[in-house]
This record gives structure tokens, C-alpha cells and sequence, in this order.
């Protein structure tokens, strides 16, 4: 027995754990929970930049962006429309980790991850459909509901699913 890192009686303490297809695909799959927060950075900062994006849902910002050519990229946006637009996804991941915690601890890691996402989802499919801007916002946050829950989760799920040999490898999978 393994006691404080120390081998007690001869006995390492490490499971001889097998890399199977399942754990690969299972883990690959868990990793798509650190995807999803790169993929929607990604993403929304091409998308804010883009006219006819601007035009429909931040008017304001794309006639100063339009009026003003000598301005920076990084200056024109000054709205605060936008700037909630951007850090709904942010806040509603930061609150949703903490009460992730707490559904992973009752229901278990599987229905946390699920949970993250079928939000993820609700939030892109209500992004993709948004015809004004509190249904994109809204969108944004359920976005951010995925999010934390995945990075709650994901990376408790990769560490427990991989073999003691390469916890470490295989949760970085998550990054």
C-alpha cells in the first residue's frame, strides 16, 4: 500500500490500466470541452469585426468604424452593447463554474459534461438564429453555461478516465 508517496510492503499503488479504444475515444471526446471555450474566442472575435455583422446588431459601431478610417481597429470599438456582448460568455462561465462543482459532485462527471453540452448548444443554435441583440447576448451566455461547466468537469473526467501512467498527458488534452 502507497502511504504519502512512500511504497509500503513491496506494493507500488499504481494500476496497471490499459489504454483501450474506449479510453482513447473517451477522452478525446472530454477533450472537446477545452475546444469549445478556443473555438467560440475564436470565432467571436473574427465575427465582431465583421460589417455585416456589425451593421445588423451594432449599428452605432459600424457608423463610427465607417465615419473615422484613421482610428486603430483596437480603438473603434467603444460600445458598451458590445462590450457586454464579449463578457456575457466570460461572467456566465466564471458564475457556472461554481455551481458546476456542485452538479458534478451530485450527478457525477458524465451528466456535468452533458449538461455542458447541451448548452453549448441552446447557445449556438440561438446565436446562429438571433434577430436582435438581447437574443444574441442571451446566446452568449448559454454559451458561457457550456463553458463552465466543461472547465469544471473536463478535466476531472480526462485525469480519472487515463491510465495512472498518463494522467498528466492526457489531461492536457483539455488545453
Amino acid at each position: 500500500m502507497a502511504v504519502g508517496g512512500f511504497d509500503i510492503a513491496g506494493q507500488t499503488g499504481e494500476h496497471k490500466g490499459r489504454v483501450t479504444l474506449f479510453v482513447i475515444v473517451s477522452c478525446m471526446m472530454a477533450a472537446m470541452g477545452g475546444v469549445i471555450f478556443g473555438y467560440d474566442a475564436g470565432i467571436s472575435g473574427g465575427v465582431t469585426s465583421m460589417e455585416s455583422f456589425l451593421k445588423k446588431f451594432f449599428p452605432n459601431v459600424y457608423h463610427k468604424q465607417k465615419e473615422d478610417t484613421n482610428t486603430s481597429n483596437y480603438c473603434i470599438f467603444d460600445s458598451q452593447l458590445l462590450t457586454t456582448f464579449t463578457s456575457s460568455l466570460y461572467l456566465a462561465g466564471l458564475v457556472t463554474s461554481f455551481f458546476a462543482s456542485y452538479v458534478t459532485e451530485t450527478f457525477g462527471r458524465k451528466p456535468s459534461i452533458i449538461a455542458a453540452g447541451v448548452a453549448f448548444l441552446a447557445g449556438s443554435v440561438l446565436g446562429g438564429a438571433a434577430i436582435d441583440i438581447y437574443m444574441l447576448i442571451f446566446g452568449r451566455v448559454l454559451l458561457g453555461v457550456g463553458v463552465g461547466f466543461a472547465n469544471q468537469s473536463v478535466p476531472l473526467y480526462l485525469s480519472e478516465m487515463a491510465p495512472s501512467r498518463l494522467r498528466g498527458a492526457i489531461s492536457n488534452g483539455f488545453t
